[in-house]
């Protein structure tokens, strides 16, 4: 299995999001999650530090700018979704990465701060 550390860039990202309010609050991740045409298109169009800012995890020892060194991916890359950090939280429990599913539960405790404020 890989292992992961938390990408501090992904979360800078995400919080700077959540402060502009570009955020989805209901959306169903299965389908908003961006598949690879889609992320072959962003990568057209965007470096790989813009890609890799729309995810929470690194995998080690993947080489950079491949999209294997990427995992946890927050968004669509125009919004955070609400439901694609609780799928980072809940694949990061039950894969045993316990420090991307702390981070992921902190940026959605502050998501929901956001929210309700």
């Amino acid at each position: 299995m890989a292992s992961y550390e938390v990408n501090d860039a992904a979360v800078t990202h995400c919080r700077k999001l959540i402060a502009a309010h570009r955020y989805v609050v209901d959306s169903d991740w299965g389908d908003a999650q961006p598949d690879a045409e889609r992320e072959n298109t962003y990568l057209e169009r965007h470096s790989w530090v813009e890609y890799g800012a729309w995810h929470l995890g690194l995998t080690e020892g993947a080489s950079d700018e491949t999209k294997a060194r990427y995992a946890f991916v927050l968004g669509d890359f125009s919004r955070i979704h609400r439901s694609a950090l609780i799928a980072c939280v809940y694949r990061a429990a039950e894969w045993q990465h316990k420090a991307v599913e702390l981070a992921a539960h902190d940026l959605l405790q502050e998501l929901d701060a956001a929210i309700e404020g």
